[in-house]
Formats: structure tokens, C-alpha cells, sequence
């Protein structure tokens, strides 16, 4: 048995030195990612995303049992390192954040093959929403969102009879005041920090695609309802307690919490209704 022990040995110390060098490595990447998403209200979701993917992956990993040597993955290891490269010469986060997630994948495939990859391919795939998305693709929803918030907020004080006027993204207020409706205000931080939560409750709550691709888009309306919801609440704080004190301090910052909380039960309601939805439909017929 003896002779048969020291390979096992040796291959679990040059796995385990591998999986400290990869780490040890990527501990750049993982400063860069904690300062985009301490830089960002929408990007700070990804302090959280690590966590539920590991709480996720822990009773996973006791079933997959042993593992073996898969060399194959060293490609995709390579191939992670050389996006890694990329990313730290261009200074991109997103391409830093890919390659530690390629990194992770082809770790585990060296470590279970494929049978451990398809395991903990949702604890995996999570691990992207921690990947901060290019400015270049945010900043345009960003506009385009405070837009629309600015529209459904006055289209619907128009209907209540508040006399209320438009000009792009600022509100003019009849007592001579405006306000004007922020990248904070947009929405983006309630639509980006929702859609993973959106994804969590999918494969948790609901079965079949179907309802879990509803679920997963049910957190875009729940998003830009609680927006506009905030947006006309700061309009009414605003007549009542002044544009300056309705944009500032506990009590805007209240009214963002709030909203945020509004439409996460939106979405809860909604995968409730789906789900008892679900029960109540006839099943197939019955086997012998």
C-alpha cells in the first residue's frame, strides 16, 4: 500500500499548492472588485454574491465525494490567467472579475471533472453577479432610467391634479423649486441589486423554466415601479418640507430604503402567486 500512497500524496500537494498559487494570484483582482463595489450604490451587491454562492456550493461539495486529477482543465485555467493578464494591463474590473470566476470553474473541474462542474454550475454561474458590468453598458441604462422615471412620476402627478412641469430630467414644483432626478434616483442600484435575488428565488421557489425566467423579469417593472414610487413620494416631501430637505439626509435616505424593500415584496407577491399558481394545476396522470 505504501507505494501506492505516495503519488496520492504528491498529487494532493501539488493540487493544493496549485490552489494557493491561483489564489495568491488573483488577490489583485480581488482588491480591484472590493473597490468597485464599495465605489457604487449598484455595485455593492457584490460584497454579498461570494457568500450565498459559497453557502450554496458547501452541501454540494460533501456529496461530489473524492476527487480525482483532470488535467484537461489546466486549459481553462490558462486561458482565465490570460484574461487576468488582460484585464490588470487594461485596468478593467469586469475582465479581472471573469477570469477569477473561469479560475474558481476550472479549479473545481481539475478537483471533480465535469461531474463537479454541472454540480455547482448554479453556485458557479452566481458568481457572476459579483463581475461589475462596463461603464459603458451601465451609464446608458442610467439615462435612459432616469428618463423614465422623470415621465412616470409627472404622468402620474398629472392624473392626482399635482401641478407639476418636466424639463428632461428635472421636475419643476409650482412653488418655483425643481428637482432634479439623479443617478441615484434611477433605479439602477434597485434593479441590479434585485436581480440576483430575482435568480435566487427562481431556483429556489419555482419549478419549470417558464416560471422562473417570469420571475427573474418580474424584478424589472417591480424595480421601476418602486422608483417612480420614490421619485413622486420626494415630490410631495418636497411641497411639504422644501426641495433641500427632501433631497438630503434620514429622511431621502429612508425613502430609498423603502422603495427598495417595496419592490422586493413586489417580487416576493409575485413568486407566491406563481408557486400557489403551480399547486393548483393538475399534475400528470398517474403511473401504475
Amino acid at each position: 500500500m505504501i507505494p501506492d500512497e505516495i503519488p496520492m500524496r504528491r498529487i494532493r500537494s501539488e493540487e493544493l499548492l496549485l490552489w494557493v498559487g491561483v489564489a495568491v494570484a488573483f488577490v489583485p483582482a480581488l482588491a480591484t472588485l472590493a473597490r468597485h463595489w464599495a465605489s457604487e450604490e449598484y455595485t455593492q451587491h457584490g460584497f454579498l454574491v461570494p457568500l450565498v454562492s459559497i453557502a450554496m456550493a458547501k452541501p454540494r461539495l460533501r456529496r461530489l465525494g473524492p476527487g480525482g486529477r483532470h488535467p484537461r482543465a489546466l486549459a481553462g485555467l490558462a486561458a482565465s490567467l490570460l484574461v487576468y493578464a488582460l484585464g490588470v494591463l487594461t485596468g478593467l474590473a469586469t475582465l479581472q472579475g471573469l477570469a477569477l470566476v473561469g479560475a474558481i470553474t476550472s479549479l473545481v473541474g481539475m478537483r471533480w471533472g465535469g461531474r463537479g462542474v454541472v454540480r455547482l454550475a448554479f453556485p458557479l454561474a452566481f458568481l457572476l453577479f459579483m463581475v461589475p458590468l462596463p461603464e459603458a453598458w451601465v451609464y446608458p441604462v442610467i439615462v435612459e432610467l432616469q428618463g423614465w422615471a422623470s415621465a412616470a412620476a409627472v404622468a402620474a402627478l398629472h392624473v392626482v391634479d399635482v401641478a407639476v412641469a418636466r424639463d428632461g430630467n428635472v421636475i419643476r414644483l409650482a412653488g418655483g423649486e425643481s428637482l432634479f432626478v439623479a443617478e441615484a434616483c434611477s433605479g439602477i442600484t434597485s434593479l441590479l441589486s434585485l436581480i440576483p435575488i430575482g435568480v435566487l428565488l427562481a431556483r429556489f421557489t419555482q419549478r419549470g423554466w417558464g416560471r422562473r425566467v417570469l420571475l427573474v423579469a418580474s424584478v424589472v417593472p417591480a424595480a421601476l415601479l418602486g422608483n417612480a414610487i420614490r421619485v413622486i413620494a420626494t415630490v410631495f416631501a418636497a411641497d411639504a418640507y422644501g426641495a433641500a430637505r427632501a433631497t438630503s439626509g434620514a429622511l431621502h435616505e429612508s425613502a430609498g430604503l423603502l422603495t427598495s424593500a417595496f419592490a422586493v415584496l413586489l417580487v416576493l407577491g409575485f413568486g407566491a402567486l406563481l408557486a400557489r399558481r403551480a399547486a393548483r394545476e393538475p399534475s400528470g396522470p398517474a403511473s401504475a
